[in-house]
């Protein structure tokens, strides 16, 4: 499903359901620490039942699988769904996933006692979904929104990597990441109130194969340049690891949390 937003990339069309296949394989990169963080603070565990937004191939419910809470996926991408079930599948996980925008949910007031957000919060209409987000919550349910990018100006191969996705897609506006709370809109607090959010650094281990999956997987590269520019990205951004990578390393990343109390 192609989607525009003035707000994103100048308002250029992406579709991740282009790059559902690379975004499976590769984009399952959250090191062991980001899970860690939120099951110290008692969210997403046994007896809870979650509601993961814009659930993508579904990496946050797979990975927390294990910690016991009974999660339904949603994402407006039918490929990025697709694939979210054959993963869950393959790992023999009941989790439901739903193929709908996070603006046309429809789910009985108080269902569940945390949402999450993923790497997908500045997506939606605010103004629509955070009343809604609301109801969907128990009394005292939390909205827990995760992030976590890498550090362009500080490693070395980030940056590298992130100047030939400029090259070829200059209107990208997920370049130029420095370390910040996540962003909260105004109308969220007639709703919410900020319980806590923390900032942390992390290295994420890569290969050559991975990171270029990676990078291909991004907004600004596989789901929105044209076949051609791919293929020139494709070859461009391969020989620059050659010049500049090891076969192994890993990049800096920061990642950064928001938890959200219902009022």
């Amino acid at each position: 499903m192609e989607i525009t937003d003035s707000r994103i990339d100048a308002g250029k069309a992406f579709d991740w359901g282009r790059t559902s296949e690379e975004y499976a394989r590769y984009r399952d990169i959250y090191p062991e620490e980001f899970y860690r963080k939120i099951v110290d603070r008692g969210l997403c565990t046994d007896g809870q039942k979650v509601l993961d937004l814009g659930t993508g191939t579904g990496v946050l419910p797979r990975n927390m699988y294990r910690y016991g809470a009974k999660w339904i996926g949603t994402d407006i991408s039918p490929e990025q769904i697709e694939q979210a079930k054959i993963l869950a599948d393959a790992g023999n996980m009941n989790i439901d996933f739903r193929t709908v925008s996070t603006e046309q949910l429809e789910f009985p007031d108080a269902s569940f006692d945390v949402i999450t957000a993923c790497q997908c919060f500045w997506y939606f209409d605010h103004e629509k979904v955070m009343p809604k987000l609301a109801k969907l919550l128990k009394p005292g349910g939390k909205l827990l929104i995760l992030y976590m990018a890498w550090l362009p100006y500080e490693d070395k191969i980030a940056g590298a990597s992130e100047k030939i996705v400029l090259k070829y897609s200059p209107k990208w506006s997920g370049a130029g990441e420095t370390r910040h709370p996540i962003w909260i809109p105004d109308v969220a607090y007639e709703y919410f109130r900020m319980e806590e959010h923390e900032e942390y650094d992390l290295q994420v281990p890569f290969t050559k194969e991975t990171w270029h999956g990676r990078m291909k997987a991004c907004r600004g590269v596989g789901a929105s340049l044209s076949g051609e520019e791919l293929a020139k990205w494709d070859a461009e951004h391969k020989a620059m690891l050659e010049r500049i990578a090891p076969e192994k390393f890993e990049i800096l990343h920061y990642a950064a949390l928001a938890v959200l109390k219902k009022l």
